[in-house]
C-alpha cells in the first residue's frame, strides 16, 4: 500500500482530513512517551521496537496509548520485530531485509499503521 492510498480522495472526506494527519498529530503529542518506551524495549527486549497505530482493534503488542482514555484519534501498541515474525506479520525469510531497512530507533518511530484499507510500515522522526 502506498501512502497516498491512506489519504483518501476528495470524494471520501475523513474526520479532520486524512487519517495520516491525525496520526501525525498523535505521534507529535506522544513523541516523548513513545521514545521512552522504545528505549526501554531496546534496553530490555529487542533492537527493533515497532509501534502499532490503529483506530479499532489490534491483537499484537501492549497498549501504551488508549485513544478513548486520552481523547485522541489513535490507539498505540508497543511491540517488537520478533513478535511480528512470531505472529506471521513479517515473514521469517524477510526478517533480514526488514532489519536492513529499519531506521535508527533513537531517531525514528517505526509505526505499523493499520487502517480498514490495509496496513503498512512508516518511519516517523521524533520531534
Amino acid at each position: 500500500m502506498e501512502p497516498e492510498e491512506l489519504l483518501g480522495t476528495p470524494n471520501e472526506p475523513k474526520k479532520n482530513g486524512s487519517p495520516l494527519k491525525s496520526l501525525e498529530t498523535d505521534l507529535v503529542l506522544f513523541s516523548d512517551s513513545i521514545k521512552e518506551t522504545a528505549e526501554d524495549i531496546i534496553e530490555e527486549l529487542s533492537k527493533y521496537p515497532i509501534f502499532i497505530a490503529h483506530q479499532h482493534e489490534a491483537s499484537i503488542g501492549e497498549l501504551i496509548i488508549d485513544k478513548d482514555e486520552l481523547s485522541t484519534d489513535w490507539n498505540i501498541h508497543a511491540s517488537t520485530l520478533e513478535e511480528f515474525v512470531e505472529k506471521g506479520i513479517v515473514n521469517s525469510e524477510k526478517q533480514e531485509f526488514f532489519k536492513q531497512n529499519y531506521k535508527d530507533p533513537h531517531k525514528y518511530i517505526c509505526v505499523f499503521v493499520m487502517v480498514p484499507e490495509g496496513a503498512n510500515f512508516v518511519f516517523y522522526p521524533y520531534k
